[in-house]
């Protein structure tokens, strides 16, 4: 399918990169997948065509779900973005999660801070398929979401609740029916990305990274070429 140009917010925050590994709901990449044959670009290094620095940095994109019992489940999603106006889309290989998808049709997605990047950062690695409690280990607590069937982690200020379109083909697609935000993250009544302080995965340096200062106006610096 053909991602689809939008503006917003979420077009600037959803992109994040993660892989399966054994008994991890993420990690990076660490093969050496330079397989195809491809011409070097003169005068810069050269990584080859499925190197694992695709697209960086990305920010920390949190799916809750629910399972069978009930209980939360929350892991770092792969790859996402911004499908449409009011979608999301996200790559997914097997995980408890899918599982999770199958039965109730919803999540949740948050986004990983500053202030949570130690517990975060394990929900990535522990897969909820051997750690039923992983979200109560790392201290998170939970509420029902009012519009779907999956819980919000209250300790993620920022929260999109989701039904789920299709998911085909290792593909989920997924309706933002509202986004809520605490007060403590606004500003003038907007999402404050200074206040957020959400963290990026930095690909090249295997860490996590926190976003950094305003350095231009969208839809504004480039003005001062319009003569």
């Amino acid at each position: 399918m053909q991602m689809k140009r939008i503006t917003g917010m979420l077009a600037l925050m959803l992109a994040l990169a993660a892989c399966n590994g054994n008994n991890q709901e993420n990690q990076p990449i660490n093969e050496d997948m330079n397989t195809e044959t491809y011409q070097e670009v003169a005068g810069r290094t050269n990584f080859g065509p499925a190197h694992a620095l695709v697209t960086t940095p990305q920010p920390c994109v949190m799916i809750a779900t629910w399972d069978e019992n009930k209980n939360p489940d929350v892991m770092m999603a792969a790859w996402a973005g911004q499908y449409d106006y009011k979608q999301i889309v996200i790559s997914l290989s097997k995980h408890k999660t899918t599982e999770n998808l199958a039965l109730t049709k919803a999540f949740t997605v948050s986004f990983a801070d500053e202030r949570t990047v130690a517990q975060s950062d394990y929900l990535g690695i522990v897969s909820g398929s051997n750690v039923s409690d992983k979200v109560a280990r790392v201290g998170f607590t939970v509420t029902p979401s009012p519009n779907v069937d999956a819980p919000i982690i209250n300790e993620y200020p920022l929260t999109l609740e989701c039904k789920v379109v299709s998911f085909e083909n290792g593909s989920l697609i997924g309706e933002v029916v509202n986004m809520s935000a605490d007060a403590s993250i606004l500003t003038d009544g907007k999402v404050d990305l200074t206040k957020l302080k959400p963290i990026v995965f930095d690909a090249a340096g295997v860490c996590y990274r926190a976003l950094g200062d305003e350095v231009g106006k969208a839809w504004g610096a480039g003005k001062v070429y319009d003569k």
